[in-house]
């Protein structure tokens, strides 16, 4: 039995489908605010600051180990229903979210720790949803693209390793843009299309994250965006991002003389 603790995107329902696939018992704690899958007679809608509810129902279930897989929102404290648990781990919680969403995750994960329940990779069942590294399309990085790329990669590394801030996009050894809680998406939107000067997409783990949960997801819709916006190349970290629609994105990005490179 495996427990998920799912929020929003399409990589949940990989993870879902992919366990029905295999036969694999699972249930979800549906963590979305619209409760998105309210339709999966496994699924129980519980807010965080029940984690009583929470321990009590991986406890029923007989589980060891749990997923965190797609956009956890950032909840609103006062607005939760505290059980005696949560009120015992609220002032947890509360601090964390002072430092970043991704700081809520990390103390919710060793939260569980602290019950023993393990927290394993949202890719574990997954694989096929991660590339190694190398050069997929057949347009390569040029010798400035590198030089971006470095330049990227370099600031990329001292954000906060807190918050939800997973890509940026440079252009001319210059940020354009770089990702906020709004998401990879609105992020791109921002860009002012430039033919002359084409940016390029880089979004990796944040340094120190923790790796089990919140890995940095793109899709054929982040390609379709990429070209509105005039971005000529993707970079992701090999092992570490989840890419939905591979073959089909590798195909768009060869036809529209987009480069995806894994480092």
């Amino acid at each position: 039995m495996i427990g998920l603790f799912l929020g929003k995107t399409d990589f949940p329902i990989k993870i879902v489908n992919k366990l029905k696939k295999r036969k694999i018992k699972y249930f979800i704690i549906d963590l979305t605010k619209k409760n998105l899958f309210k339709k999966d007679k496994n699924s129980y809608l519980i807010n965080v600051g029940r984690f009583g509810q929470i321990l009590n129902l991986i406890k029923e279930k007989k589980c060891r180990k749990v997923i965190f897989a797609g956009k956890i929102d950032k909840p609103k404290i006062s607005k939760l229903r505290l059980d005696v648990k949560g009120i015992y781990y609220i002032p947890r919680i509360i601090k964390a979210a002072k430092l970043g969403d991704a700081a809520i995750l990390k103390e919710l994960i060793k939260i569980l720790d602290e019950n023993k329940i393990k927290v394993i990779k949202s890719n574990f069942y997954n694989p096929e949803l991660t590339l190694s590294k190398g050069n997929y399309t057949k347009i390569k990085p040029s010798k400035l693209n590198f030089i971006n790329i470095k330049f990227g990669i370099k600031n990329l590394k001292k954000i906060n390793s807190y918050n939800h801030v997973q890509g940026l996009i440079v252009r001319n050894k210059k940020i354009i843009s770089r990702e906020t809680e709004k998401g990879t998406k609105k992020m791109i939107q921002s860009v002012k299309k430039d033919k002359n000067n084409p940016g390029i997409l880089i979004k990796l783990p944040k340094k120190k994250q923790d790796l089990r949960a919140d890995l940095p997801t793109i899709g054929l819709d982040t390609l379709k965006d990429c070209k509105k916006a005039g971005i000529k190349g993707i970079v992701l970290k090999s092992k570490q991002n989840i890419f939905l629609d591979i073959k089909k994105s590798i195909e768009f990005a060869n036809k529209n003389k987009i480069f995806i490179n894994i480092i």
